[in-house]
This record gives C-alpha cells, structure tokens and sequence, in this order.
C-alpha cells in the first residue's frame, strides 16, 4: 500500500510532524509519497526526507491508495478538494485549531500508522455540494462543507428569493445565506443558529446569515432536492465562496443552481473514533459545563 503525504507547509514545525511520520511509514515497511510543496517551500529538509519522492497532487491521488492530510480543518478542506476528482480516501492529522474533520492529532500518529498498515479502519463518503451561475452553466462551484451566497463588501443586506425543486419557498433581505452539507453543518452554519446534522443525514441545510425578519428559520431538505437561489443587491457584485477558500464574484442580479455532487468525499476513520465523541470533546456539545458532567 502506498501512502500520499500532503502537509500544510505554513505551520510552524511542520517538518518535525512530516519527518516522524516518514519514519513511521518505514519502519512499518510501507511506501509513500510526499506533495512537492514541501521541497519547494523548504531548502534543507530533514535527512529522513531528502530521500523522499515528490510529487504533484494528481499524481500522488492517482498512484497512492489513500492521503494523510497533516494541518487544520482548512487543509483537510484544501486537501478534499484536490482529491475530488479521484477516488483516494483521505485521513487528517490536526496540526491546526479546533481540528473537527482532522480528528487525530500528532499524539496519535504511531497507532494511526499501524492501524492503517493492518486495514484497522473505516471508510465513510461524505456529501459535496456543487453550484453554478445560471448564466455560465460550464463553470462548476464545488464544496465540501458550504456554499456561502453574502453581500461581500456591500455594506447593506441584499434580496434573496429561495426556491426548491421548482417551488417557491421565500423572499427575504439578509447578509446572506449558508448552504451547507452535513459535514459543513458544524461550522459557519452552525454560528448562524443553524442545527448539527449526522454526517450520515442525506440532508442540505439553509441557514440565513443575519435576516431581517424574526420569521426566517434554518431550513433541512433532502440531499436529492434542487435549490435555486435568485440575489439582488446594489452593489457591483454579489460574492459566493465555498469552504471559505474559494471566492467568486458575480455581477447581478444573480441566479445560483445548487445539488448535491455526483463525486463525494472519502474520508477515512480509525475504529476507535467516535462523530459523537468528537462532538462531545471538540465542541463540548451536550455537557453541563456548569458541573463538568456529561
């Protein structure tokens, strides 16, 4: 089995991490490969690594049978989107934050390394979203965790017309909306009032970001339905990122298309790991913090 290494090249002591896991693959007798941002970010690399095989990211998903993402949620985000197109599961290592998709940490490592050799682990397909302009039908948006429609630098709310499947659902003002997947569901939209979704759901939550009305709920639908979202604002553009990574700007009025995505992501578990434990450890959801009891 040969193993992609795609580290996160900006955080500090990265090449400790990425040294201690090459060692580990070896001394386990497995193969890998590492992404050439390392060498091109870094001139003298630890003598454990010099010897190592660089490679662009489509060759790394093509030939290895699955990733280690070593950074944050947002390279564990990065790194989903590089792997869209292919087949390659991928497992995070936290080296960031709050680290919620990245649920080991370098702690975990050595086991992780052994678990992987001996196939000790799960392999869940999460949901993508993808989206386009109605007005350029070629060019695809795709997100793993949210699609996020705002008024960008317009200092005023902007008007959005929501429909599904075709029907007509509402007309509201607001900052903007956040369609999220299950997996996104924990992040931007969960800010906004939104709920946590199981990663297991086959569901697509709408939150509206900051609307002017008391009446505008979050909104579950089926992963199946087709959500169009109509914006107008008097600014120049209208703004819509995905994963908060990817920003593009639209003139408008704007009409977006949003489904899930033909090509979901692979991310792997170990069988230890627990989406409720994570929950309950990461973002202290359902304890009494009051007396420290679940």
């Amino acid at each position: 089995m040969k193993i992609g290494i795609i580290p996160n090249t900006t955080k500090e002591n990265i090449l400790d991490i990425v040294e201690f896991i090459v060692i580990q693959l070896k001394n386990n007798s497995l193969d890998y490969m590492i992404s050439e941002t390392l060498p091109k970010s870094f001139t003298n690399l630890p003598d454990e690594i010099k010897d190592s095989r660089f490679v662009n990211h489509n060759e790394l998903f093509t030939e290895c049978a699955l990733a280690i993402s070593i950074g944050g949620d947002g390279t564990m985000l990065y790194t989903a989107y590089e792997a869209r197109n292919y087949n390659t599961p991928i497992i995070g290592v936290n080296f960031g934050k709050l680290g919620f998709l990245t649920e080991l940490d370098d702690k975990n490592i050595a086991e992780l390394i052994v678990d992987l050799k001996e196939n000790n682990y799960l392999i869940e397909e999460r949901m993508a979203l993808e989206a386009h302009n109605l007005n350029e039908p070629d060019k695809k948006l795709f997100a793993i965790n949210d699609i996020v429609i705002d008024k960008g630098r317009w200092p005023k709310m902007i008007e959005l017309t929501l429909k599904v499947d075709e029907d007509y659902v509402s007309t509201f003002t607001a900052d903007g909306i956040i369609v999220a997947s299950p997996t996104g569901s924990t992040g931007y939209s969960l800010s906004t009032g939104g709920p946590i979704v199981s990663p297991k759901a086959k569901a697509i939550v709408l939150s509206p970001i900051c609307p002017h009305t008391l009446n505008m709920r979050p909104l579950v639908l089926s992963d199946d339905q087709k959500i169009r979202i109509s914006v107008k604002s008097q600014h120049s553009t209208v703004q819509v990122n995905c994963d908060g990574q990817r920003v593009y700007y639209y003139e408008p009025p704007v009409e977006l298309e949003i489904v899930k995505s033909a090509n979901p992501i692979k991310l792997i578990h170990t069988k230890s790991s627990s989406y409720f434990e994570i929950l309950r450890k990461k973002l202290f959801w359902g304890l009494d913090v009051r007396n420290k009891r679940g």
